[in-house]
């Protein structure tokens, strides 16, 4: 054997497992469809039509009474749909009402931050921050409740989320503003702890962009009731006519125009999770997807999770690290896979440290987490070539 050939043995890629996921959308936002879906099985009988026309506003309606009755949200809370995604409803909601009280923001990842941002940078409320480092969650403890308090649920960068709702009190002075994104339909929520929720249809359902929901509390409304901002507010934010509730937002009379299209495609989809078993049975194929990655990540010495404590960890937007993996490794590593048609989108979020990011969102299939482990073991073996 010449050095030639020994040089090409060195170098040639190990073999390619035999199976692919069959659906190798693991991506964390816009999320994998739900299984089943294909463009031709939406309705399209609104299509076309003004979104103020009566079949517009029964769509619309029902859409919103879909998520309603998949969440079991309580009837104390309203539910709309407003524009520009999750950040657009957080931003809305931010916009309209801070500035009565002290504010407190807690940031672990990407777009917590940017809430304190938007809040000490823009709105000039000086509020009081509580950080983590990626991978962590601050100390929830150490949270002022006389101060309206934002956070997210579910850290879709930094594969960190609250545990749960107990951190919160039930006799708490200021409002609780949770960006819930990557959290609603995946985890249990006391619904009782939340004075403002915010998502967005393309996480967890699967769905398209551009539209964020609402979720208000009656302590929110109360807010916004009796307390007028400063700042002027765009005509996208304006939640409030004549003192009171616009109440027809909630009723599926949207602020702005919203693309009837993408509505039919998110009552697609919460039709599907209600065939399911609704938010349970969602909520239970996170479960299992988030139980078959944490196999596969404790089968292999070179792959670990950045959030350490299991308690606080994600189980939709799972934040992985790869030993010794830089940016410019992981882009490779990623990039091999989605040649191979093996695993669609899974380089960590740009301002993470460098690692994975793995949907297990319901709309992703166990069978298909399953077989993504031994493409990661090829893709490691390839990278590391």
């Amino acid at each position: 054997m010449n050095d030639v050939t020994r040089t090409a043995e060195a170098v040639a890629l190990p073999a390619k497992p035999a199976t692919k996921p069959a659906r190798p959308y693991f991506s964390s936002g816009p999320c994998a469809k739900p299984p089943g879906w294909a463009a031709e099985k939406l309705a399209t009988d609104s299509l076309g039509r003004s979104h103020r026309s009566k079949i517009g506003k029964t769509r619309l309606q029902y859409c919103i009474d879909l998520m309603r009755e998949l969440l079991r949200l309580p009837d104390t809370h309203r539910i709309g749909i407003v524009p520009g995604s999750d950040t657009g409803a957080f931003e809305m909601a931010m916009w309209t009402m801070l500035g009565t009280r002290p504010v407190t923001t807690l940031a672990w990842e990407s777009f917590g931050e940017g809430w304190v941002t938007d809040a000490a940078k823009q709105l000039k409320i000086d509020p009081t921050i509580i950080r983590a480092d990626y991978g962590q969650l601050p100390d929830l403890n150490a949270v002022d409740w006389s101060n309206d308090v934002l956070f997210t649920w579910n850290g879709t960068t930094s594969g960190v989320r609250v545990p749960n709702a107990d951190w919160i009190p039930a006799d708490r002075e200021g409002l609780s503003f949770a960006d819930a994104t990557s959290a609603v339909f995946a985890y249990d929520i006391d619904w009782s702890k939340i004075d403002v929720a915010t998502f967005s249809w393309q996480k967890v359902l699967g769905g398209e962009g551009a539209h964020g929901v609402l979720i208000l509390g009656p302590r929110a409304v109360e807010r916004l009731e009796t307390y007028t901002p400063a700042w002027p507010l765009p005509k996208v934010f304006r939640l409030v006519s004549k003192g009171k509730l616009a109440e027809g937002v909630f009723k599926g009379e949207t602020i702005n125009t919203p693309s009837m299209l993408a509505v039919e495609d998110a009552i697609f989809a919460l039709e599907w999770g209600k065939s399911i078993g609704g938010a349970q049975g969602m909520i239970a194929r996170s479960d299992a997807n988030a139980a078959a990655l944490d196999k596969i990540v404790a089968e292999r010495d070179w792959l670990g999770h950045l959030a350490a404590d299991s308690a606080s960890r994600s189980k939709t937007s799972v934040c992985l690290t790869v030993k010794g993996a830089d940016e410019a490794f992981i882009k490779n590593f990623a990039g091999l896979l989605e040649k191979e048609g093996a695993a669609f989108d899974i380089a960590g979020y740009r301002d993470a440290p460098p690692g994975l990011r793995i949907w297990c969102g319901a709309t992703v299939d166990t069978a298909d987490i399953e077989a993504l482990g031994p493409w990661l073991d090829w893709a490691w073996a390839a990278a590391r070539g």
